[in-house]
């Protein structure tokens, strides 16, 4: 069994048009159109944590996971070995260009005004080496076919474990 790789990461979604969402106790939010940036940690593991975020059919538990199930393309970039704390992950977005898109999301265990920020190119294009981000490279199991909202080069077999496909969302 392999050790378990414990570290930091953003998630890239890109919803082609306005959504109205509940996101738990944050209750509804409308998202305009566009692309979103999200911060997140994984102490219990990244491979666990970013294949639950990619896996569409799910318990809906993290205020991101609102955004997974409905956003039309996700990818995933870890912060490992030497993953750069969470909270300092969210500075670097804001301060490469990223706007915070929802007070309180996804932060609810520290002060940061949000772990999701709306973002550019331009903004990514800053964050991603700012922060020594890199394409996830982790293994997801897939529970059911077709239960997959990712385009990331790196996840192609052998890293895609179980059932389903991989392509971009409505592709799979």
């Amino acid at each position: 069994m392999s050790a378990v790789r414990r570290g930091t990461y953003i998630l890239v979604l890109t919803l082609a048009a306005p959504r109205e969402v509940t996101v738990g106790a944050l209750g509804s939010i409308r998202f305009p159109a566009g692309t979103y940036c999200y911060v997140g940690s994984a102490a219990g593991g990244l491979d666990q944590r970013v294949g639950r975020h990619l896996r569409h059919n799910k318990k809906l538990k993290w205020h991101i996971d609102y955004l997974t199930v409905i956003a039309d393309r996700v990818e995933a970039y870890e912060s490992y070995p030497d993953p750069v704390p969470e909270c300092e992950l969210a500075r670097l977005a804001e301060r490469s260009g990223g706007v915070p898109a929802v007070a309180g999301f996804g932060c609810s265990d520290c002060h940061c005004r949000s772990h999701l920020f709306r973002v550019d190119a331009e903004a990514l294009a800053k964050l991603i080496p700012a922060a020594g981000l890199h394409p996830f490279t982790g293994t997801v199991r897939l529970s059911v076919p077709g239960d997959f909202r990712m385009q990331c080069p790196a996840l192609r077999p052998p890293n895609c474990l179980g059932l389903g496909r991989i392509g971009p969302a409505g592709k799979v």
